[in-house]
């Protein structure tokens, strides 16, 4: 490399006007050794400042990157630099820059015309400098590689390398060597290439009590636009948690059993994880056993069918089994909520629940709605509430109408409860896919409510000390739901609060209960703060909208690349699995999808 520090310090002899060797034969171009081959992309350079500093805005880092290179090299790619004695710099590349190497003006009229005259240009002509960002030092404790941050400045003209060992790689980037694949590592698009075989690098979520908490219990975020392959994602995801394998501990020390995973539906899209992709072919399906990839249709997928007055449910795309279920209303009373929506303060909302626990010491569990909706069209208990001073009438009056104002056919229809299939064991089991589809419910505050309800009864069910139903408290349970900021919006009102304030104690206490909530989005900037903050695993496709970029709260720059992700193109953010990352997610879904 001093052969290519001279030829970069030699300057031109330039006239007035700076093109007096326009030519380019006016000096004298020192002689490289063209005897043997280069090893590496470059150099580090000392001439600008080689420093590491605990303010990263304080590091100085740049490598030369020789002609014949760089043309390879992009932001973000992944380089290695040793260190005397064995240790070895991992970092990345964080800014590329063209700077003259010879003392001249080449925005001139002459350079100009001569360039649009040319070829192209002589890259030996300018030096091509990287920025480089130190992630860790690799080092090794006996037989293991490890990490630490970056706290030793290399040595002038280092060679630097393309890191293509994936063992480095991964422990650079604090990549776990197992657990549950979200894709392969890239950078620009494009998969990183190692030398081994197979050549890419899988990204994994850990997902064992040895390395730390499993993360799906401390929950997991996918936001992207439409057509960014969220849905697609996801399923590849939602299919490796039901792996057969697969099993976590209730309790420490106690039995292992298999996810049971809940998906809220309101695209109708999950239930085809029941059949097989019939666009997989012989290649797919070797490359994902390579991989030990859950693949193929999982056998033990039912889609619970949510009956809402005369709504039909009509499914030709999957061939999963249909269950309908109803809403009982005596999820009203552990839920008063969700017999008023929104629109009742908190006056209101201390009146409606007084004038449930009378109902229901009245009429039992068996009450409906129906009945509820007799009983408080009781002239008599209005005057006895207001002359009591408990209920004034403007304040009973304003529940009456918001319970009446429900929709039509929500509750106690012809089908099973709810309830029933839970403590039967159905809707809630070990490795089995229970598939909530709302998109025949042409109501959306229906389709809402039914949500809720169903979410609420698991919720509660995982975070009580004396559960009713002990099949969902003593299951690992994974709650899926699509479009999650139409539920858990931060919206001003009792009920929102309510719904907000349960999800966010599920989010704090999912580690120790094995509930992990599993939230699609394509409005993340709409879901309430106190639930986003409990997630630790954000994965980003494509978002066009710039305040959805900014609510996902990942680093600024991977935030830039978002807009111009293609389909399939992920960032991924969790700070207790890896660096945050670009990968690329499967091309084809390991279970059909799609309606053609």
């Amino acid at each position: 490399m001093s052969d290519l520090g001279d030829f970069a310090d030699h300057g031109r002899d330039d006239a007035d006007d700076g093109d007096a060797a326009s030519e380019g034969d006016d000096y004298d171009r020192p002689d490289l050794d063209d005897v043997g081959s280069d090893d590496g992309l470059g150099a580090l350079a000392v001439s600008e400042g080689l420093r590491i500093h605990e303010d990263g805005r304080e590091t100085e880092l740049k490598a030369y990157v020789t002609a014949g290179n760089r043309s390879a090299v992009r932001l973000g790619t992944y380089l290695v630099a040793p260190y005397p004695g064995g240790e070895k710099l991992f970092c990345k590349i964080t800014g590329l820059e063209y700077v003259q190497a010879f003392e001249s003006d080449d925005a001139t009229e002459i350079h100009a015309r001569r360039a649009m005259r040319s070829e192209g240009v002589d890259e030996q002509d300018y030096k091509f400098l990287a920025d480089l960002e130190p992630v860790a030092v690799l080092y090794r404790e006996g037989d293991d590689l490890k990490r630490r941050m970056a706290d030793r400045v290399p040595k002038p003209e280092t060679v630097v390398r393309a890191a293509d060992d994936a063992t480095e790689i991964k422990t650079g980037l604090k990549i776990p060597e197992d657990g549950v694949f979200l894709g392969h590592l890239s950078v620009g698009g494009e998969k990183v290439r190692t030398a081994a075989e197979p050549p890419t690098i899988d990204y994994r979520v850990k997902d064992d009590y040895e390395a730390g908490d499993p993360l799906v219990f401390r929950h997991t975020l996918i936001a992207g636009g439409t057509g960014s392959g969220k849905t697609h994602g996801a399923k590849n995801v939602l299919r490796q948690y039901l792996h057969e394998d697969r099993r976590y501990p209730v309790d420490s020390g106690g039995p292992e059993r298999r996810m049971a995973v809940v998906q809220f539906d309101p695209q109708d899209e999950y239930a085809q994880m029941h059949d097989d992709n019939p666009d997989a072919d012989a290649s797919d399906e070797r490359q994902w056993e390579t991989q030990g990839l859950a693949h193929g249709g999982h056998d033990d997928t039912v889609a619970f069918v949510p009956k809402v007055g005369s709504a039909s449910y009509a499914a030709d795309h999957h061939a999963a089994e249909q269950v309908e279920f109803t809403v009982p209303f005596s999820m009203v009373r552990d839920n008063p909520w969700l017999v008023a929506s929104s629109g009742l303060n908190d006056n209101q909302y201390g009146a409606l629940y007084l004038l449930l626990d009378r109902f229901f010491a009245d009429y039992g569990e068996s009450g409906t709605y129906r009945e509820f909706c007799s009983f408080l069209d009781d002239p008599a208990l209005k005057e006895e509430l207001d002359e009591s001073g408990r209920v004034h009438e403007a304040t009973y009056e304003a529940v009456f109408r918001r319970v009446n104002g429900m929709p039509n056919g929500l509750f106690d229809q012809d089908a099973r409860a709810i309830t029933d299939l839970v403590e039967d064991r159905q809707f809630v089991r070990p490795g089995r896919l229970s598939v909530v589809p709302t998109y025949h419910v042409s109501d959306s505050r229906a389709a809402e409510t039914v949500v809720l309800a169903v979410s609420s009864l698991l919720v509660d069910q995982k975070l009580s000390n004396d559960p009713r139903y002990e099949t969902i408290k003593e299951t690992p349970l994974l709650v899926g739901m699509d479009e999650a900021h139409n539920f858990l919006s931060d919206a001003d009102s009792v009920q929102a609060r309510k719904v907000v304030g349960k999800f966010t104690e599920a989010a704090k206490q999912g580690r120790k209960e094995r509930l992990g909530l599993f939230l699609i989005t394509q409005d993340p900037q709409d879901i309430a703060d106190p639930v986003f903050k409990q997630v630790n695993t954000t994965v980003v496709l494509n978002l066009g909208d710039e305040d959805a970029i900014q609510a996902v709260n990942i680093p600024s720059s991977l935030q830039s690349k978002v807009p111009y992700m293609e389909k399939g193109q992920m960032v991924v953010y969790s700070p207790d699995n890896s660096e945050p990352v670009e990968i690329q997610g499967l091309a084809t879904c390991v279970t059909r999808h799609g309606r053609d």
